[in-house]
């Protein structure tokens, strides 16, 4: 029980629970000198009705430092998530201060100029608003994008903005793709431990990243422009499409308009990004080609003489051996033996010995904003995008490729489809960290692999150190490690 009640106060910092504390002692002191001022009031105590109307100003000051500030800040960010037609820019909200000061001024002066001047400045506020709203109406975006993607390159993706109103264009929008990186928070599961289901899907839902596409000058009536842009996805991974976000602050820069259509459904692999290999790694002594191997194929070496059969090719016929049996007769020749290549990538790393424990507060905080990846994150990038490269290298070299992780394994296979299956892969792999390497592990996964005794060059890409590698898998394997 207690250690259920622990890990839900984790879901609060310290300073969530002294602003909260500090807050709801502002308040209620301030209330209770509002109600001291008006006992005093009535019964004519008019120096300590004075006495309390003064302090009670100083927790309204209090209340304006310390607990408004926080509830803007996480309207602020609640806000972002929401279908919010419209927000004041700093130009528009400093433009509304000024009309309030006008106003005040002019109510107080009587003078007409002012009120001229407010009445201007009152027709500019409205008329931006509703230009800038009607902009963003019968408007339609499409998003194409290639098939493969990698991390850290310039992506080719087709926008098109269609606008179906019958007289006005539409100008200055700028579209955006809104969605998710992931299905589930990184700490669904441990919230769904302590709390119910319901509220632990809400305090775990996965944040919302946006992607700017393109911005359109100038969209003629019943008509669509479209544009090829670059865009670069900086992470590898998954990038699940929720909806388009289109947003203007036309014409004058008050208000940011913004209107979100709907998106079929779809999913986005970014694939690692291809590191460059190093030469002892490109230049493997692969004795490709120079086996024979006892199966059909089109080498030069013969296997075997056989009769004629329909759609057989005529230039295999052997003439002699035709005229010698008067029946047509064809050669088949030996297939000569491929490069096969096999890669067991191991996704374990120790973990690091100095590393902080973090509250599920701070697990959540990290997850909202862009946090930097730790050391030991950015080898196991960098493992990624090597063993990526190293795939995409044998396969551009005609090698029969394949992958085994964990979770998964890959047939042998030749072409970019495959490659695609493999990189896939990679692209969705997570580091295991553990706090030390189990030879069980790899012997419960990657058994069949390493006692598989065909013509095929393993690699065994891990964290593990050498020395702590069995030896039949150092016979067996050409071991990379990071």
């Amino acid at each position: 029980m207690f250690k259920k009640l622990r890990q839900i106060l984790q879901l609060f910092s310290l300073s969530d629970l002294r602003n909260a504390i500090l807050g709801v002692s502002v308040v209620l002191g301030g209330l209770g000198l509002a109600f001291l001022t008006l006992y005093a009031h009535y019964n004519g105590l008019l120096r300590l009705a004075g006495f309390a109307a003064g302090a009670s100003l100083v927790f309204v000051l209090l209340i304006l430092i310390f607990v408004i500030p926080p509830l803007a800040k996480n309207a602020s960010a609640e806000a972002s998530q929401m279908n919010l037609p419209f927000e004041f820019t700093g130009g528009g909200a400093v433009f509304l201060g000024l009309m309030v000061i006008v106003a005040f001024a002019a109510w107080n002066t009587g003078n007409n100029l002012l009120f001229l001047v407010l009445s201007f400045i009152t027709s500019a506020l409205v008329v931006s608003f509703f230009i800038g709203n009607f902009c963003l109406k019968k408007l339609d975006v499409k998003m194409r994008f290639p098939e493969t993607i990698f991390a850290e390159e310039p992506t080719p993706i087709l926008v098109s903005l269609h606008n179906r109103k019958r007289v006005f264009p539409t100008f200055s929008v700028t579209s955006e793709v809104r969605g998710k990186d992931r299905t589930r928070s990184i700490i669904a599961d441990e919230l769904e431990k302590i709390l119910p289901k319901k509220w632990a899907d809400k305090f775990s839902r996965p944040p919302l990243v946006k992607h700017t596409l393109d911005y359109f000058v100038h969209v003629p009536r019943m008509n669509s422009i479209e544009n090829k842009v670059k865009h670069t996805f900086y992470k590898r991974g998954r990038f699940i499409i929720k909806d388009f976000e289109l947003s203007t602050k036309f014409p004058f820069g008050f208000f940011r308009h913004r209107r979100r259509l709907s998106a079929q459904r779809a999913e986005i692999i970014i694939f690692p990004k291809l590191e460059e290999l190093e030469t002892d790694v490109v230049n493997l002594p692969l004795e490709a080609g120079k086996l024979i191997s006892a199966r059909k194929g089109v080498g030069q070496d013969l296997l075997t003489l056989r009769d004629y059969q329909p759609m057989d090719d005529l230039r295999y016929i052997d003439w002699k051996a035709t005229a010698r049996t008067r029946n047509l007769i064809v050669r088949e020749f030996a297939s000569e033996d491929e490069k096969r290549i096999q890669v067991v990538f191991d996704n374990r790393m120790l973990k690091s010995k100095n590393i902080e424990k973090k509250t599920l507060r701070q697990k959540m905080e990290e997850e909202q904003k862009a946090r930097k990846l730790t050391k030991d994150e950015l080898r196991f990038e960098q493992a990624v995008s090597k063993t990526a490269a190293f795939l995409a290298h044998f396969n551009d070299e005609r090698a029969e490729i394949s992958l085994f992780t964990e979770d998964s394994d890959s047939d042998h296979g030749l072409g970019k489809d495959h490659l695609n299956k493999c990189l896939r892969e990679l692209a969705l792999i997570q580091p295991n960290f553990i706090d030390s390497f189990s030879l069980d592990f790899l012997d419960e996964n990657f058994r069949e692999v390493f006692e598989d005794q065909t013509d095929t060059h393993l690699f065994f890409v891990t964290a593990m150190n050498k020395k702590d590698i069995p030896s039949e898998i150092l016979q067996r394997a050409k071991i990379i490690t990071f």
